[in-house]
C-alpha cells in the first residue's frame, strides 16, 4: 500500500511538473512573439520605394505598407500599369508616387531617388522586386537571355541600392529587402538565367545583411518559393512554350506547391520591421533548402530526374512567348482557377 501512495504520489509530482514545464514554455513562446512585436518598426510615415510594384508581388506588398500608412512610391517601366496599381492603392486611402523606370539603368535610377525625395522625403525602406523569367531548356536560352536576367534582377538591385545608401547610412537608419527566390538557393532546370541573376541576388543580399549592421541598416533577403502572384500569365516561355507554360502554370497556381500573395506580402513586410536577416516563404521552399543544404548531389540527381520528364525544346526554339499567349487545355481549366483569381487581383491582366 505504501508502495502504491508513493508512486501515485511521484506521478502526480511528474504530471504537476510535466504541466508547469508545458506552461513555462507557453509562456515563453507568448511572450518571445510579444517582444517581437513590440519591436517590429513602425512604419507609419515612413517613405517606401518598391521596384516592380505596378502588378504582382511587388503590388501586394505596396497594399500592405499603404495599410500601415507609409508614403509608397512605386515603379516599374509602364507607366499604364503604374497608373493602373496607383489607383488600387489609393482607394485604400494610400499615399501613393509612381515613376516610371528601368531599374537596370542606373541614371533613371538615380533620377527616381531624387524624385522620391524631393516629393516625399528621404527613402526610410527600399524593396528589391522588379524581375522577369524566361522559362524552357538550355537549348533555347540566350545570351540575351541571361544578360536581361542580371540587369533586372542583379543589377537592377545594385543600382537601387547604392543610390539610397549614402543617406541610410548617414543617417545611421534604413531598412532594405532583396526578393530572391527559391531558384537563388537551389537551381532547378529550364530556369537558368532566372537561376543565375538570383543566386547572385542572394550573394549580395547576405553580404550586405553583414556589412550594413554597423551603421544601423537592416538588409532582408527573401527566398519565396512558389506564390500565387498570377505573375505566370506574364513570364516569357521558349521552345515547346505550350507545354512549358502548362506545367508551371498548375505548379505557380496550385495549393499543394503555391501560396497565396496576401500570405507572402504580409510575412515579407513583417520582416522587414523585424528587421529579420533572412524569410524563406513556404514549406516546400524551406524543406528544398533544407535538403540541399544537408545533400547537394542528392538534390542535383532528384533535379535531373525532374528535367527528364520536362518538355523538349520543341520546333519553336528560341522566339519568347508570353504565358498569356500560351494557353492550352489544361491552364485554361479549373485546375488553374487560384492562378486566375491571382492574376485579376495583382493586376497581371490588362483592364477589361
Amino acid at each position: 500500500m505504501r508502495f502504491r501512495k508513493k508512486r501515485t504520489l511521484l506521478i502526480g509530482a511528474a504530471g504537476t511538473l510535466a504541466a508547469g514545464a508545458l506552461a513555462s514554455a507557453g509562456a515563453l513562446v507568448a511572450a518571445g512573439a510579444l517582444v517581437r512585436r513590440m519591436r517590429m518598426a513602425d512604419m507609419s510615415g515612413k517613405v517606401v520605394l518598391i521596384t516592380g510594384g505596378s502588378r504582382g508581388l511587388g503590388f501586394a506588398i505596396a497594399r500592405e505598407f499603404v495599410r500601415l500608412g507609409s508614403k509608397v512610391a512605386i515603379c516599374a517601366r509602364d507607366q499604364g500599369e503604374l497608373d493602373r496599381a496607383a489607383a488600387e492603392l489609393r482607394r485604400l486611402g494610400g499615399s501613393v508616387m509612381t515613376v516610371s523606370c528601368d531599374v537596370a539603368n542606373l541614371e533613371q535610377v538615380r533620377q527616381t531617388v531624387e524624385r522620391i525625395k524631393q516629393e516625399l522625403g528621404s527613402i526610410d525602406v527600399l524593396v528589391n522586386n522588379a524581375g522577369n523569367i524566361s522559362v524552357g531548356p538550355i537549348e533555347t536560352q540566350t545570351i540575351d537571355d541571361f544578360r536581361e536576367a542580371m540587369d533586372v534582377m542583379f543589377w537592377g538591385q545594385v543600382n537601387t541600392i547604392l543610390a539610397v545608401l549614402p543617406e541610410m547610412q548617414q543617417r545611421r537608419s534604413g531598412w532594405i529587402a532583396n526578393i530572391s527566390s527559391i531558384g537563388g538557393k537551389v537551381s532547378a532546370p529550364h530556369l537558368l538565367p532566372y537561376s543565375c541573376a538570383k543566386f547572385a541576388s542572394t550573394g549580395l543580399s547576405e553580404g550586405l545583411t553583414a556589412e550594413l549592421a554597423k551603421d544601423g541598416i537592416h538588409v532582408t533577403t527573401v527566398i519565396p518559393g512558389l506564390m500565387r502572384t498570377g505573375s505566370h500569365v506574364n513570364a516569357f516561355f521558349k521552345g515547346d512554350n505550350k507545354a512549358e507554360y502548362t506545367w508551371f502554370s498548375l505548379s505557380a497556381t496550385s495549393p499543394l506547391t503555391s501560396i497565396s500573395a496576401r500570405r507572402a506580402a504580409r510575412s515579407i513586410v513583417k520582416a522587414i520591421r523585424r528587421g529579420q536577416a533572412e524569410l524563406i516563404l513556404s514549406v516546400p521552399a524551406k524543406l528544398a533548402v533544407a535538403v540541399h543544404g544537408m545533400l547537394p548531389g542528392t538534390t542535383a540527381r532528384l533535379m535531373g530526374m525532374t528535367n527528364r520528364v520536362l518538355p523538349g525544346t520543341g520546333a519553336d526554339d528560341k522566339s519568347r512567348h508570353r504565358g498569356h499567349e500560351c494557353e492550352s487545355a489544361i491552364s485554361r481549366s479549373r485546375l488553374t482557377e487560384l492562378g486566375k483569381r491571382a492574376s485579376r487581383e495583382y493586376l497581371q491582366i490588362p483592364a477589361s
